[in-house]
């Protein structure tokens, strides 16, 4: 092996390293009581004929890519909502509806059953046919098809997941999300930090970024397609960036004296709403990405800053001092006098505002705890979701259903969700150093 060779080899080495360091592990802690018993029966496996002729370069897989099956009982149970029966219990494996026997899933309670096959059409194509019934009536309530390439079949088989989920519960599927976040690992100077992203069941892990600086308030844009963040990589200086998730491009957008962060995307991608405090003191501006002219919201002797977009793009929700305490404010995207969100608490700041705009997820201090809250926006009902003592970076899931946030427990750094009622809790954990700072993307377009 030459010194060339051998680098590469180790460079490879390293990265695959740090991606199995970065996977996130996904626990339910606590799940609704009496989730929806289902059954996701192991998919069938199907191959065309094979030519004896055909190079063995062509022939069809000796075996699935992926376990379709277990991919969207893995989804569904991670909800907190269903419980999939473990497939060692099935008394059956059937693949279509004319072998299914009701009266076998009807013995463990199953409400719903879903079966289907998994074939392999040729040119690394696969086509994932499935049915959902209702055990109880003997009834189909949904059916698809779905055609995908083998790089693409775990998407295709968390889109399944999203119909299922979608069809038993009424809401929108958050399958084929993905979560961006940060670790750290190593202490002192040989801490090193990393921005990742990975599908929303933790999976597939890609490194964005590495620094042995901090690196801070990633946020993605509404296509997905962007991360926009805070690094102190220039000397210890806080930069703002927007990065390209595909190609791993970036741009530079906010370098300047002082203060640059907290960045928060408007709804048409356009602009950046950020912290800045090139004037002495941070305030809250509106950068323009295609002409990077800025434009400034607020004008207070406090500290303005983590800037949230509602929605409709007509309002920015802020945290300010400048009642004496953090609380959370508004200020039209516009420009115009701000007013006080919140009143409930000595301490609310960092706002993330939910899809439909009803809701916004804080950090609220309560007995002097730090955790995440949540408000009803036309009502101003506050409720509080987590237990900890220190939670901080909530982040709505695309459906408004979860809320992602960090949080510490003992001295380690992990990540949490909780369902908006309180309900449903997961824990989310990286094998080696702290996760922290995610962000839950939006739905593909």
């Amino acid at each position: 092996m030459n010194v060339l060779t051998a680098r590469l080899l180790g460079f490879y080495l390293l990265l695959v390293a740090g991606s199995a360091q970065a996977v996130l592990n996904i626990e339910i802690t606590e799940g609704v009581e009496g989730a929806m018993p289902i059954a996701v029966v192991p998919f069938g496996w199907q191959v065309p004929p094979q030519n004896p002729q055909m190079p063995k370069s062509l022939a069809p897989p000796s075996k699935p890519p992926v376990d379709v099956a277990a991919i969207i009982s893995a989804d569904l149970r991670h909800t907190g909502r269903f419980e999939p029966l473990p497939p060692k219990d099935m008394l059956a494996r059937p693949h279509a509806d004319s072998s299914i026997n009701f009266s076998n899933w009807r013995i463990f309670q199953s409400e719903n059953l879903v079966v289907g096959t998994l074939q392999y059409v040729g040119a690394n194509r696969y086509k994932i046919r499935f049915r959902l019934f209702d055990v109880f009536k003997g009834k189909q309530l949904e059916g698809y098809s779905l055609s995908a390439s083998g790089n693409n079949l775990r998407r295709a088989a968390h889109q399944v997941s999203d119909i299922i989920y979608e069809k038993l519960t009424g809401e929108r599927g958050a399958f084929t999300t993905s979560v961006a976040y940060v670790t750290v690992a190593g202490e002192g100077n040989l801490r090193r930090y990393a921005l990742w992203v990975a599908d929303a069941d933790g999976y597939g892990p890609q490194s964005m970024l590495r620094s042995r600086e901090p690196i801070l308030s990633p946020a993605w844009s509404p296509d997905g397609t962007r991360i926009a963040y805070a690094s102190l990589e220039d000397n210890g200086h806080q930069v703002v960036f927007v990065q390209d998730v595909a190609t791993g491009r970036r741009d530079k957008i906010a370098a300047y004296k002082g203060l640059n962060g907290a960045p928060s995307w408007s709804p048409d991608g356009k602009s950046l709403a950020l912290t800045l405090s090139k004037d002495g003191n941070p305030e809250i501006y509106v950068i323009d990405l295609a002409t990077k002219q800025r434009r400034r919201l607020t004008r207070h002797w406090a500290i303005d800053t983590e800037p949230a977009w509602t929605p409709d793009g007509k309002t920015i929700i802020f945290t300010s001092d400048r009642g004496g305490r953090p609380q959370l404010y508004k200020v039209p995207s516009r420009g115009g006098k701000a007013s006080r969100l919140t009143f409930e608490g000595r301490y609310n700041a960092k706002a993330s505002v939910s899809r439909d705009g009803k809701k916004v997820a804080m950090v609220h201090r309560t007995d002097g705890n730090y955790r995440v809250a949540v408000m009803d926006l036309e009502t101003g009902n506050l409720r509080v979701l987590t237990d900890g003592t220190l939670d901080e970076s909530p982040s709505f899931a695309p459906n408004g259903s979860m809320i992602i946030y960090a949080t510490t427990v003992g001295r380690r750094g992990i990540l949490k969700a909780v369902s908006v009622d309180g309900s449903i809790h997961q824990r989310l954990t990286v094998p080696e150093g702290d996760v922290r700072e995610p962000s839950w993307s939006p739905f593909a377009p």
